[in-house]
Formats: structure tokens, sequence, C-alpha cells
């Protein structure tokens, strides 16, 4: 099994967050790759079984061109000009789409509305990626982070459930 994981970060805990489950996958035997929604390629392999996306919630929901160049004159770095939500624009569906599971990161309080991953998940289900319904927030301490504590084992129990939809998957597939 194959897994990419694609993330958009800016102070690190998004990023951190897709290490994580990246991790975890692999100690589930899946072999899994992060890569930063820059390098992500626009056509997938066949081979991907399962895509993760991962980013942080600017405004209630995905990063806009003005929300990541807010976030990059106070990171301190350049501006590379895409984010997931332009990702999602060009990326190609493979003749057997991966199964896709969301994920974002977000300060504030929990009964907020708006989330990066309900609008990720919104416009992969659009373009006709089966996209798991169990998306998952993880909490950063201020803009900057750190993440809240907790967050990594939260990480590990959602990814673990996302390994178990693809097992479950799979054995349907070859059935």
């Amino acid at each position: 099994m194959s897994a990419l994981v694609v993330v958009e970060t800016y102070f690190g805990n998004t990023r951190h967050i897709a290490d994580v489950v990246a991790n975890r996958l692999r100690s589930d035997g899946i072999d899994a790759e992060v890569v930063n929604v820059v390098e992500a390629p626009a056509e997938l392999e066949d081979g991907i079984e399962l895509l993760v996306i991962g980013a942080p919630t600017h405004d209630l929901g995905l990063p806009t061109a003005e929300t990541r160049q807010a976030a990059f004159a106070r990171s301190g770095q350049v501006e590379p000009g895409i984010g997931v939500r332009e990702w999602v624009e060009r990326v190609t569906r493979p003749s057997v789409p991966p199964l896709v599971a969301v994920f974002d990161t977000r300060t504030g309080y929990p009964w907020l509305a708006g989330s990066a991953a309900a609008q990720a998940s919104v416009l992969l289900s659009r373009k006709g990626f089966p996209v798991i319904p169990a998306r998952e927030t993880f909490r950063v301490q201020g803009v900057t982070g750190p993440l809240s504590v907790g967050e990594d084992q939260r990480a590990e129990y959602w990814t673990d459930a996302v390994a178990a939809r693809l097992q479950k998957q799979r054995r349907t597939r070859h059935a």
C-alpha cells in the first residue's frame, strides 16, 4: 500500500501533524511520503491508495493568496504562491482514485465555525475523489504554535481509523 501526504504549512504545526500521520501509517505497514503542497504532483500515480491532505485554517477555511501572504510575512518565509486550494484545482483524478483523508490545524475555540478540512473535502469530492467523512482538526496554541498538548496522540488515533478504513476498502475491492 502507498500513501501520499500533501501538506500546506507556515509555522510548522501542520507539517508536524503530517509527519506524525505518515509515521503512524508506516508503522501500520503503509509506505507513506510527505510532500509540501508546492512539490505535490498534479498527476497522482495509480499506485497511491491513500491521499492525506493537511492545511491550516485561515479565516474559517482554506488559505487564500491574501491569508498566505500574511502568514508568510509573519513567519519570515518567502511565499511559494500555491496552497491546497490551488493544488486541488489542478490535480487530476487517476483512473482508480485514492481514498482521501483530510485534516487541518487551527487556533481558537472548538465551537467556531469553518475549517480548512471541511472546505478541502468539498473541493476534492466535487472532483470525484472518495473522501472519508471523518476529517479532523488539530489545535494550535496561538497563531505560531505550538500544538496543544495531546495532539500528537490524537493524530495517531485518527490515523489508525483512517488506516482501518483503507484496509476495509481494500478488502471490499478484492472481494
